[in-house]
């Protein structure tokens, strides 16, 4: 940067406020290219958004805390936006009623498959035990993820980390796969979202359906309270 400019910058850089409003134009912007190329998932405007706030701070040198500084009040309405989601849950409370036990057993081998495959592999590949212990909760939404893997040994800003890119990909990866299976109903594609991908996954099944959206909400939560009861037993059996 120009001199010029770069005084400008550390002048922005001092008010919180640069981190909420570089985030919502970066979003913005990815939900611009996300519609322009038809709401296909490879475009999945929260992986764009993370790509541009990863090039803007790098290329400025903005350290992650000053950034988050602003941040934080974006972070904050995850609570109440998670809240939220049960309403549209208790909109499809019939459906849910009729499909209980279905539900339970998906989620059952949903989480387990997740847990398990997931270290495993890591296990197989070589992986330390820190690493086995941070991808235990990879697949629930971060304050859960995060809080699990400190108490099991884990380190929390990597699973935080592996949170995300997780959500990312099966945001992006789960409608071709689902249509390949040839799964149509919308509240079984949606639990199976949210179960595999979380927060992220679940906002991409409100864009396809709010009946998968529901689901998706539903899957997310359930697989955040299974997950911190399931992987304290697995940490059990694993390697310190």
């Amino acid at each position: 940067m120009t001199p010029r400019l770069s005084e400008i910058w550390v002048y922005l850089a001092a008010s919180p406020l640069l981190g909420l409003t570089a985030t919502l134009l970066a979003y913005v912007l990815a939900f611009r290219i996300y519609e322009r190329s038809r709401f296909s998932p490879l475009a999945n405007p929260v992986l764009i958004s993370v790509a541009l706030l990863v090039a803007v701070l790098t290329v400025t040198g903005t350290p992650y805390q000053t950034y988050f500084d602003g941040a934080q009040f974006v972070h904050f309405l995850l609570g109440p936006a998670t809240v939220a989601l049960a309403v549209p849950l208790y909109l499809q409370l019939p459906k849910l009623r009729a499909h209980v036990f279905p539900l339970l057993v998906g989620l059952l081998a949903g989480s387990a498959v997740a847990v398990v495959s997931a270290v495993g592999i890591a296990w197989l590949l070589g992986g330390s035990p820190e690493v086995l212990r941070s991808l235990a909760p990879k697949s629930v939404t971060i304050p859960i993820a995060m809080g699990v893997a400190e108490k099991i040994g884990g380190l929390p800003s990597l699973t935080a980390v592996l949170v995300m890119a997780t959500g990312i990909i099966g945001a992006v990866s789960t409608t071709r796969l689902l249509n390949l299976l040839r799964v149509r109903d919308y509240s079984v594609r949606g639990f199976a979202t949210g179960l595999a991908a979380h927060g992220i996954g679940t906002a991409r099944a409100f864009q396809v359906s709010e009946e998968a959206g529901a689901f998706a909400a539903l899957g997310m939560g359930l697989n955040g309270v299974l997950t911190a009861v399931l992987v304290p037993l697995v940490a059990a059996w694993l390697p310190r």
